[in-house]
């Protein structure tokens, strides 16, 4: 996979996180069904995901933009979908964390072959 290539899958695994993620609030602890289902495909879909883009990108950024996608995916559809808090502060947080996951990107060298 060309890194170019694993990045893409490593945006994509970290949607999938925050799909997870969110999805836990409808499951409601995993007593409803099809909520539970499709959290569950969720998980399994990010982290199938995320182990083939580390095939190509080291570990310790790999996952630390896996997360952070999820992190901010999922505070900001907290916001948009429960009401939860939007302070300035707490937005501003959540741009340190997109700024973090953008620098990661630009520091990752190209993997040797």
């Amino acid at each position: 996979m060309t890194p170019t290539t694993a990045w893409a899958v490593l945006v994509v695994a970290g949607l999938f996180e925050t799909g997870w993620a969110v999805g836990l609030k409808y499951t409601d602890g995993f007593t409803r069904l099809w909520p539970s289902v499709w959290t569950a495909a969720s998980m399994i879909v990010s982290v199938y995901l995320l182990a083939r883009a580390l095939q190509t990108l080291p570990v310790g950024t790999g996952y630390a933009v896996w997360t952070g996608i999820g992190t901010v995916g999922t505070a900001l559809l907290g916001m948009a979908l429960f009401g939860e808090p939007r302070e300035a502060l707490r937005l501003a947080c959540i741009g340190l964390i997109v700024a973090g996951i953008v620098g990661l990107k630009l520091v990752t060298p190209a993997p040797s072959p």
